[in-house]
């Protein structure tokens, strides 16, 4: 029944959907639906920009897409080595797509290092474009290639296409004063322009970036641009690439609007910088770098005209305490991390809860524990984010789904910051803040309304008649305390981590009013309002798929080829972690089974099961890599079925 399953899907999801020849003498040209490419090489060798070059295009194109940048979590890794292989995937439609795709059809591989890491995730009959030029004996040697798989048959099951393109990308360039070793910089854009030749890639964007990114060097850029128009020349006249390919424009993909390519990193700044705005409060960012989450930092930094100020500081510890003297101030306050930075931070957090103050911390989530897997991609901190603070800290905790969700849910995150006082948690990870996809640009009357209003005036009045500043007597609606800038004149009061006591805001030692002070802060982040969960369940189904984060794409992947399949499966997913959406129980009661994918040991799924003593199923993965569509519609399958 699984190879059933996945028969169905590839058929519904086949690449080849018609084919059109041109009058003789040229080349053919065949549609496709959708493609994935991978581009492969050494981490020097320019995978990530070559990728990033042709999704741009690919987004100005009209396609849907979705990507997967894989890079060594070493600086510089030894070139020509397996742990030094950088890759970059790239999945291409005409029509509404949502993974980067399980297998490649394309694999450009410029050594035998990238060959051999990616070879055994091609389907048979996938092209393989090769460099031949890096396939010398000590090259092949240095991976364990006894012999030349370009030679040994090994690679019979594919259509492989030996380019040599260290060769042509020097052989191209000799115009130019450069020396071989510079000349051989520019393959990868050689490569580019012959994949851009193949899937009929716009080009005017890409030698526009290369004549803007070496504006200081412009031979430099001649130089590249040259490779690129070689790359692309080549592909048109050499009679091994006897076909094109043409993936024509998502056109009924989206809705109505004007769209950009954009990854979850740059959503999640854009969706700050649009929050302080919204709030009509300066945005302060007290960081410190860390792996996948410096970009944030970097694109901040950018924007001082819309009242951004960024610190770099020594470590995490100091970047979140500047941060909360920030919130202090009154700006939307924010820190940027990983988990490891989590872990430091954990102690100013439990400031933030004691002082109520809003503070955003963006966990952009990767392989741990300690430092783990820098660059790769991992849904381990939702515990942390729950529970990793001394006492009873409670905080809000918010997921995005997908890279363009990002902007949306760092203004649901500032929105129940600034509204409830509170510290919110945003659980990104390293496959959302690294992938892409298009993102519909808003109007601006799409945008929450975030402005709060600072305490002016005393709020109390004691027995005596006397008109007082009370620091923590509360919204009735919300139990947020006043939010008093200092230096307004006559709201003087005493912050620090010491309980303090209800209202007046002084140090308390009492132990019903500590007490009394645990359950409010807890009373605060469970009367959060949050929407309902949605579920999509079109067919009454008695098995529900539940999920968080950046598993909506291959979860929502899977349910589609199940539904083709003819099975019956419901769809839920979380943005809101906690408080959880209201009706969750209900729903959660509904259903005889529940299934709950995670890239963790089931950490989601320990607190569904604590909360509402559900039985759900974990469904878990922790390789440092997304799961793979297929991988969870056989899974899901078996659990329908079990």
């Amino acid at each position: 029944m699984t190879s059933q399953v996945s028969r169905t899907a590839e058929q519904a999801d086949g690449a080849v959907v018609g084919e059109q020849r041109k009058p003789a003498g040229t080349k053919d040209v065949r549609k496709l639906d959708r493609v994935i490419i991978r581009f492969a090489g050494d981490s020097g060798d320019g995978m990530q920009l070559t990728g990033d070059r042709f999704t741009s295009e690919t987004a100005s194109f009209g396609n849907d897409l979705s990507t997967l940048p894989n890079f060594p979590a070493e600086i510089r890794a030894p070139a020509g080595t397996l742990p030094g292989v950088s890759s970059f995937q790239l999945h291409f439609a005409d029509h509404d797509i949502l993974t980067p795709g399980d297998a490649p059809n394309v694999l450009v591989a410029m050594n035998p290092a990238a060959l051999k890491a990616n070879v055994g995730d091609l389907p048979r009959g996938a092209e393989i474009i090769v460099n031949t030029d890096e396939f010398t004996r000590r090259a092949m040697q240095k991976v364990g290639y006894a012999a030349s798989p370009l030679e040994d048959g090994s690679l019979d099951g594919y259509s492989v296409h030996p380019v040599p393109l260290t060769t042509l990308t020097v052989e191209a360039l000799k115009e130019f004063d450069l020396s071989r070793k510079e000349a051989e910089r520019s393959k990868n854009m050689f490569a580019l322009g012959l994949l851009s030749w193949m899937y009929h890639r716009p080009t005017e964007g890409t030698e526009r970036f290369l004549r803007s990114k070496f504006a200081r060097k412009p031979q430099i850029a001649a130089a590249n641009i040259a490779a690129f128009r070689a790359g692309w020349n080549f592909g048109e006249t050499t009679e091994d690439f006897a076909v094109s390919y043409e993936v024509a424009p998502a056109a009924k993909a989206f809705p109505v609007g004007t769209y950009r390519n954009i990854s979850g990193n740059l959503a999640l700044a854009y969706g700050l910088i649009t929050a302080s705005q919204q709030a009509d409060l300066p945005l302060f960012l007290g960081s410190y770098p860390i792996t996948p989450a410096s970009d944030i930092l970097h694109e901040l930094s950018r924007h001082k005209n819309f009242g951004v100020r960024t610190f770099q500081a020594e470590d995490e510890i100091a970047g979140i305490g500047a941060a909360l003297g920030a919130a202090f101030g009154g700006s939307l306050a924010v820190t940027t991390t990983s988990g490891p930075g989590v872990a430091l931070k954990s102690e100013t957090i439990g400031l933030a809860v004691s002082l109520e103050l809003p503070l955003l911390v963006v966990d952009i989530q990767r392989g741990g524990p300690s430092t783990g897997l820098p660059t790769k991609t991992e849904q381990a901190d939702l515990l942390q984010a729950m529970y990793g603070r001394n006492g009873e800290a409670p905080v809000a905790v918010i997921a995005p789904r997908t890279p363009a969700d990002c902007f949306d849910t760092a203004l649901e995150a500032a929105r129940i910051a600034l509204t409830y006082r509170t510290p919110v948690v945003l659980l990104s990870d390293g496959y959302l803040a690294n992938g892409s996809e298009p993102w519909r640009i808003p109007e601006l009357e799409e945008l929450p309304d975030l402005r709060v209003q600072f305490a002016r005036s005393a709020n109390h009045t004691l027995d005596d008649g006397t008109e007082v500043f009370w620091p923590y007597k509360r919204d009735p609606q919300t139990l947020a305390r006043p939010w008093a800038i200092p230096g307004t004149p006559g709201l003087e009061h005493r912050i620090g981590g010491i309980e303090k006591q209800d209202g007046t805001g002084n140090i308390s030692y009492d132990p019903a009013n500590h007490d009394f002070m645990v359950h409010t802060r807890q009373a605060k982040i469970d009367g959060i309002q949050v929407p309902d969960l949605e579920v999509d369940d079109p067919h009454q189904a008695h098995t529900l798929v539940l999920g968080w984060g950046s598993t909506y794409g291959p979860i929502t992947a899977a349910v589609r080829r199940l539904r083709r399949a003819g099975e019956s499966i419901a769809q839920a997913h979380l943005r809101h972690l906690n408080p959880f959406p209201p009706n969750l129980g209900p729903v959660l009661e509904r259903y005889d089974k529940v299934v709950i994918p995670e890239m963790n040991l089931g950490q989601l799924a320990t607190l569904i099961r604590a909360k509402y003593l559900v039985d759900a199923r974990s469904y878990n993965q922790v390789n440092g890599m997304p799961f793979k569509a297929e991988q969870l519609a056989t899974a899901l399958k078996e659990a329908i079925d079990g």
